[in-house]
């Protein structure tokens, strides 16, 4: 019997983090059933962008806030763009209508977490009147 121990997450990385590697996860299931032609084009495509959004939250988390602020903007930006890759994979029929739903909702609360991320330095920027 394999006994699988879980680590928590390292202190100090946002849970927005935490639930982009969550629904990375469950895209890669998804994307696994994708036909050989879709997987290489759209699929590919998806694919790039959520390791994309990875890899620009985590440097956006140890940026100091100014550039912070920027990046946050950029990753906004680009997790529009795979919403709606994702959104016409499903109007493609590659993604059912209930798993593109689970993603979707899943990518909408992404979205809001870095609105609230952005939002919440943006007003420590501007000083109280």
């Amino acid at each position: 019997m394999i006994l699988l121990l879980l680590k928590p997450p390292p202190r100090g990385v946002p849970a927005v983090i935490i639930k982009e590697k969550e629904t990375y996860t469950y895209w890669l299931a998804l994307h696994r059933n994708f036909p050989k032609t879709e997987r290489y084009g759209l699929g590919r495509r998806i694919d790039q962008l959520f390791l994309e959004i990875l890899e620009l939250s985590f440097t956006a988390a140890y940026l100091p806030a100014d550039p912070k602020i920027i990046l946050l903007g950029k990753i906004i930006s680009r997790l529009d763009v795979l919403k709606f890759f994702s959104q016409l994979a499903w109007e493609n029929k590659l993604i059912p209508s209930e798993k593109y739903l689970e993603l979707s909702q899943k990518l909408e609360e992404i979205g809001r977490m870095f609105g609230g991320w952005r939002k919440g330095l943006l007003e420590k920027k501007t000083p109280a009147k």
